[in-house]
């Protein structure tokens, strides 16, 4: 029970933390009265919405232009070296025209991309396709948006699966607190997922890395539905990223049976084989991976762009029916949708984690011989 309150004050600090920070504003570029009310300014906000950045934005007040959000670490490798600081000093710019000077390097923000100017440059540069002409990007190591949210998530579960843990190590045989729920998931992935797919005699192998991907997914995709913003699971290089780690475990987990069957599949002839092998091969390290990663990002992708997009009624369809109807078509659309989405936030860490554990059962399964 200690455990179960220690880890409820420790969430309870961090969220403080993060919304004492959130009073953060500054006026420094931006005009008053900026309003987002034209269809144009509604895509540019949703596609930067769906973004990853270097800080949280929650909103504008129109009449002063002030911001109010709170920024994150900027950690850039440039060509003289490690830069450290907070994006606040880009004072939310992103075209590029605030420069940021760290020991004489210039630093600029353009597209939510950090650019290191070149020696002598005062100002970007672009040419007729708006590319920068006089600066190159930076490798960039800044704790940005989405990685606050994998470090949260991580917290989260390294709190919550801690605690169940040591439950059952002193022997409790029924969980007290958050284990309640955490519990019967647990169950839920072994005996629904692992064991179906992967095999009675080998699923506890993999239950780890089903369970870590399994509730990983689950709680980004739910934070992704809170006024945060995240969108962790809907940057395709994390989705890749979940993707590789399912493949690495499948093809170094594949038996010699698995492999002679994949390189050379017995019963077939053996002018065909060659063929079945490339295709087979195809099939692992390219498209079940692809199916995996693209599957994800879209999903959860679509339903962020959908849920803005009703929010955004209120204000394309102010002219036409009015501010209390459109207000009120688009609450009730959103609502449901959102509804929706959190069991789409279920399924999708439910589908990623039932592939994966098909995909891994595929290679370590034992084929009988044809010969």
């Amino acid at each position: 029970m200690m455990v179960a309150k220690k880890s409820i004050n420790f969430i309870a600090v961090l969220v403080l933390a993060l919304f004492s920070i959130s009073s953060y504003g500054d006026d420094a570029q931006h005009k008053p009265g900026n309003k987002v009310d034209t269809a144009e300014e509604i895509n540019e906000y949703i596609a930067h919405h769906l973004k990853d950045s270097h800080d949280f934005h929650f909103y504008t007040h129109n009449e002063s232009g002030t911001h109010y959000s709170f920024p994150l670490p900027v950690i850039v490798w440039t060509s003289n070296g490690l830069k450290t600081f907070m994006s606040s000093e880009f004072h939310h710019d992103d075209a590029g025209k605030v420069i940021v000077d760290k020991d004489d390097t210039k630093l600029v923000k353009l597209h939510s991309k950090i650019y290191e100017l070149e020696s002598g440059a005062s100002t970007i540069n672009f040419d007729e396709d708006h590319h920068a002409t006089n600066a190159h990007k930076v490798l960039d190591f800044s704790i940005t948006k989405s990685v606050f949210g994998m470090l949260l998530t991580g917290i989260l579960m390294l709190l919550g699966f801690g605690a169940l843990a040591r439950g059952y190590k002193k022997g409790k045989t029924i969980p007290k607190g958050f284990s309640r729920v955490l519990e019967p998931l647990v169950i839920y992935v072994r005996d629904e997922i692992a064991k179906p797919n992967i095999g009675e005699k080998k699923y506890r192998k993999f239950m780890g890395f089903l369970l870590t991907v399994f509730f990983f997914i689950w709680i980004l995709n739910l934070l992704g539905l809170t006024p945060l913003g995240f969108n962790v699971t809907g940057q395709i290089a994390v989705t890749a990223c979940l993707a590789l780690f399912t493949v690495v475990i499948y093809m170094f987990s594949g038996t010699k049976d698995f492999w002679a069957h994949t390189l050379w599949m017995p019963g077939v002839p053996y002018i065909l084989r060659p063929i079945l092998a490339v295709i087979e091969l195809v099939g692992f390290v390219i498209i079940k991976p692809f199916s995996l990663l693209i599957r994800l990002f879209a999903n959860i992708t679509a339903g962020h762009f959908v849920v803005m997009s009703l929010i955004a009624l209120t204000i394309t369809l102010k002219a036409s029916f009015g501010p209390v109807v459109s207000t009120g078509m688009s609450l009730a659309l959103s609502l449901f949708i959102m509804v929706i989405e959190i069991l789409v936030a279920f399924l999708q860490a439910f589908i990623f984690t039932m592939l994966s554990s098909l995909f891994i059962g595929m290679a370590v399964e034992e084929h009988d011989d044809h010969h």
